[in-house]
């Protein structure tokens, strides 16, 4: 990945391409950030390139608009680009763009969830966007990875977050869910980000490939896991999402994003 050319005469506008170094189909989200002519930095602004194939390079422009927003009087000509976080997922396991329904019937996707004092709680969501009946009853399977996308052995996967803290979206009972097309039901992530001296070096994991029941098509979600020297993450049950419409049994939950392409910040 690297920025092959940038302008800001009117807006910020920056050339980068993207080469696929691996063995498959890549999507890629590239985080960037664009300096105005003052030197200040907006906030970070991501692209996707779609399906990159195996040993070919894609070129794209992105602009914004935004370049000239933050003017203050101070020295001029320091405007620019830089690239602050790349991530990729095997096309087969990305959450399609645009509404784009995959093969299996199902999107898997994460919102961007919520931080404080150490203890993260990130919403794990699916939705029916085929044409058959779903049915869930139990937790996902996940498999954690690292920015290679190898499993990471040292952490343990939870069925709930009571080892976790005390309470949780993560708690409950699993239910029986039957989803028809348009519905959908979510399941709750938490862990602590916290380290322990002498505990060896802290865990950062970007990637989790989703399982979302026996024998189901995996799903690659990037919840951008920290976390710390625990060791642990819990995931609790399916549950209906109520506000995608009605879910045959299950129990009721926080609300879910509205939609599949702009996942907003829960409350």
């Amino acid at each position: 990945m690297r920025i092959t050319g940038f302008s800001s005469r009117s807006s910020a506008c920056a050339e980068f391409e993207v080469t696929n170094h691996g063995a498959e189909p890549f999507t890629y989200t590239i985080a960037f950030a664009f300096l105005s002519d003052s030197g200040r930095e907006p906030s970070s602004m991501e692209q996707t390139v779609p399906s990159v194939a195996p040993g070919r390079s894609v070129k794209r422009v992105f602009a914004v608009d935004t370049m000239h927003s933050h003017t203050d009087g101070k020295a001029k000509g320091k405007a620019g680009v830089r690239i602050t976080k790349v991530r990729s997922v095997p096309t087969a396991e990305a959450a399609p763009a645009g509404g784009v329904c995959p093969l299996s019937g199902v999107s898997v996707y994460v919102d961007k969830g919520d931080a404080a004092m150490g203890l993260r709680a990130v919403g794990l969501h699916l939705r029916n966007c085929g044409t058959q009946t779903y049915r869930l009853n139990g937790y996902p399977q996940l498999q954690i990875l690292d920015e290679g996308h190898k499993p990471v052995s040292s952490v343990k996967v939870l069925h709930g977050g009571s080892a976790i803290t005390a309470s949780s979206g993560a708690d409950g009972v699993p239910q029986p869910l039957v989803l028809k097309p348009g519905e959908s039901a979510y399941a709750d992530m938490v862990w602590r980000n916290t380290y322990e001296a002498g505990a060896g070096d802290p865990v950062n994991a970007p990637y989790v490939r989703v399982w979302a029941k026996p024998g189901a098509a995996p799903m690659t979600v990037i919840p951008e896991l920290d976390l710390g020297s625990t060791g642990k993450l819990g995931v609790g049950p399916w549950k209906r999402d109520d506000t995608m419409g009605p879910v045959t049994g299950g129990t009721s939950g926080r609300p879910a994003p509205p939609s599949l392409t702009a996942v907003p910040r829960r409350p």
